[in-house]
C-alpha cells in the first residue's frame, strides 16, 4: 500500500467515526457564528463610515473575494480531507502530498492561537455579560457621560467582578463544547444564530424610530471615494482576513465535520455573506442611536461600553433595547468562543484518549487560569507593561509600547499568529498540496477551480503578507522613512 493510499485510508477510517454536521446549513451557521464576534458589532461599521461608506464596502467586498473566500475554502478543504484535529490533519496531508510532517506546526500554531485568544476574549465577553443586568436594572437611566464612564471603570478595576463574569462565560462555552458536535455545537448555533438575527432586526426597527435612521444609512452606505486612502484599503484588506476567523484552526476543525457531498465553495461564500450582513446590520442599529444623541461614532471599543450605554440611558425604552443589545453581544461572543477552543479539544481527545466532557473541563480550567493574566492587566497588574523597539539609522521602529499583558496577547495572536497561519494555509493549498486532491475536495468546474487556484497561489498570499506587515507596523515605518 502506498503512503498516499495509507493516509487516505486513515482519514476515511477517522472520518467514519467522526461526528458530522447534519447539513450544509448547520455548517454555515456554525462557521458564521465563529466569524461573527464583538469586532463585527463595532469595528466594521466604524471603519466603514470613516473610510467612505459605500465606497469602502465595495473595496471590502473585493478583498473578501480575493483574500477571505479563497483562504476559507482552502482551510475548510484541508479540514474535510484530513477529518482530524488541525495538528494531525496537517501532518497527514503533508505526507500525502510528499512533504515534511513538520507542517503539523501550522496546526500547532492555530491551536495555541485559539487557546490564547479565548483566554482574553472571555474576559471582554464577560464585560458584555456584566452589562446585561447593569442595563436591565436601569442603572444608566438619565446618567451623564461621567457617570457612565465611572460604571465601566468600576467594573474593570475590580478583579473579583471580572473573575465572576469571566468564569461564567467560560462555563457557558465549555458546556456547549462538552456536549459534542450534534448535541452541543450544532444545537447552540441552530438557536443562537437565528436569535442573533432576530435581535438585530428588532433593534433596527428601534433605530428607525430615532429620527436619524436615514443619516445612519447615509453614513454607512453613501459612497464617498474622496475618503478612500491607503490606510482605508489596508483596513479593508485586514478586516477581510480577520473577520472570517481564518488561520487559527477553527474553520479547519469545522470543515472536518462537513459532509463529503457539501459544496465548500458555496458554503464559504454563504458564510462571508452572512458575516458581512451581520456587520452592516449592526451599523444600521448603532449609528442612528449615536447620531440621535449627538455622540461620536468613532469611539472604538468605548462605543459599546461607554457611548451606547449613555445613549440608551437617555432614550425612550432604552432599558429594554439596551439590554437586548448586550444580549446580542453575548450571543456573538459565545458562538465565536466555542470555535476558538474546539481545535484544542479535538487534539486533546485524540492524543490523550479522553472523553469530550473531561477534555472540555480540563481545557476550561487552563483557559480560566490564563484569563487571570488579562483580568489583572486591567487592575492590580496594570503597571506591568512590555515595550519593544528596534533602533535603525532612520529612527526607532516601535513594535510594542507600554503594552499590558492583554495588549501583548492581542498583538501576538492578531498581528503575528493569525496572519502567519493564513499565509501558510494559502501556501500549502496553492503550492504544496497536489492539484488532484484539491480538485477532488472542491468539486467545482474548471473555470472556477482555475480562478481559485490563481487567487490562493498568487493573490491571497501577497495580500496576507501586506496585512501582516501593516499589522506589525512595518508599512507605516517604511512610509515614515520615505517621507523623512
Amino acid at each position: 500500500m502506498s503512503e498516499s493510499t495509507s493516509v487516505n485510508t486513515h482519514a476515511a477510517k477517522n472520518g467514519s467515526k467522526r461526528e458530522m454536521w447534519s447539513s450544509r446549513f448547520t455548517f454555515i451557521l456554525a462557521a458564521t457564528g465563529s466569524a461573527v464576534g464583538l469586532g463585527n458589532i463595532w469595528k466594521f461599521p466604524y471603519i466603514t463610515g470613516e473610510n467612505g461608506g459605500g465606497a469602502f464596502v465595495l473595496i471590502y467586498l473585493m478583498c473578501i473575494a480575493v483574500i477571505g473566500i479563497p483562504i476559507m475554502m482552502a482551510e475548510v478543504m484541508l479540514g474535510r480531507r484530513g477529518r482530524q484535529d488541525p495538528i494531525t490533519t496537517m501532518k497527514h496531508l503533508a505526507r500525502e502530498s510528499g512533504h515534511s510532517r513538520s507542517w503539523g506546526l501550522l496546526g500547532w500554531m492555530g491551536v495555541i492561537a485559539g487557546f490564547l485568544i479565548l483566554s482574553y476574549y472571555s474576559v471582554i465577553a464577560g464585560w458584555a455579560l456584566a452589562y446585561v443586568p447593569i442595563m436591565g436594572l436601569g442603572t444608566f437611566n438619565g446618567m451623564d457621560a461621567e457617570g457612565v464612564n465611572a460604571v465601566f471603570a468600576e467594573l474593570v478595576a475590580s478583579p473579583e467582578s471580572l473573575m465572576i463574569w469571566h468564569s461564567l462565560f467560560i462555563v457557558m462555552t465549555m458546556y456547549v463544547v462538552a456536549r459534542g458536535v450534534r448535541g452541543g455545537l450544532e444545537k447552540a448555533v441552530t438557536y443562537l444564530m437565528p436569535l442573533l438575527f432576530v435581535l438585530l432586526i428588532i433593534l433596527i426597527f428601534y433605530a428607525m424610530d430615532t429620527g436619524y435612521f436615514q443619516q445612519g444609512l447615509a453614513y454607512l452606505f453613501n459612497p464617498d471615494f474622496s475618503k478612500i486612502t491607503t490606510e482605508g484599503i489596508l483596513s479593508a484588506m485586514g478586516h477581510a482576513f480577520f473577520t472570517l476567523s481564518l488561520g487559527m484552526g477553527a474553520i479547519m476543525v469545522y470543515g472536518s465535520y462537513l459532509p463529503k457531498d457539501t459544496s465548500i465553495a458555496q458554503a464559504s461564500i454563504a458564510v462571508a455573506f452572512m458575516d458581512t450582513l451581520v456587520a452592516l446590520m449592526a451599523g444600521m442599529v448603532i449609528f442612528p442611536i449615536v447620531f440621535a444623541n449627538g455622540l461620536e461614532p468613532g469611539a472604538g471599543p468605548g462605543l459599546i461600553f461607554k457611548t451606547l450605554p449613555l445613549a440608551f440611558g437617555n432614550m425612550n425604552y432604552g432599558t429594554v433595547f439596551g439590554t437586548l443589545f448586550f444580549v446580542l453581544l453575548v450571543f456573538a461572543a459565545w458562538t465565536s468562543s466555542i470555535s476558538l477552543i474546539e481545535p484544542a479539544v479535538t487534539w486533546c481527545m485524540k492524543t490523550f484518549q479522553l472523553s469530550r466532557v473531561k477534555t472540555a473541563v480540563l481545557l476550561g480550567v487552563f483557559v480560566w487560569l490564563m484569563g487571570l493574566l488579562t483580568i489583572f492587566s486591567f487592575n492590580i497588574a496594570s503597571d506591568f507593561t512590555i515595550s519593544s523597539t528596534i533602533s535603525t539609522q532612520y529612527g526607532e521602529f516601535v513594535i510594542l509600547k507600554d503594552a499590558t499583558i492583554f495588549d501583548f496577547l492581542d498583538y501576538l495572536t492578531s498581528n503575528i499568529m493569525l496572519p502567519l497561519g493564513g499565509l501558510m494555509i494559502a501556501i500549502f493549498a496553492g503550492w504544496l498540496m497536489k492539484k488532484e486532491f484539491s480538485r477532488e475536495e472542491l468539486k467545482i468546474n474548471s473555470f472556477w477551480y482555475s480562478t481559485w487556484f490563481f487567487l490562493i497561489r498568487f493573490v491571497a498570499p501577497v495580500m496576507v503578507i501586506i496585512v501582516f506587515l501593516n499589522a506589525m507596523g512595518v508599512i507605516a515605518f517604511m512610509r515614515h522613512i520615505f517621507n523623512a
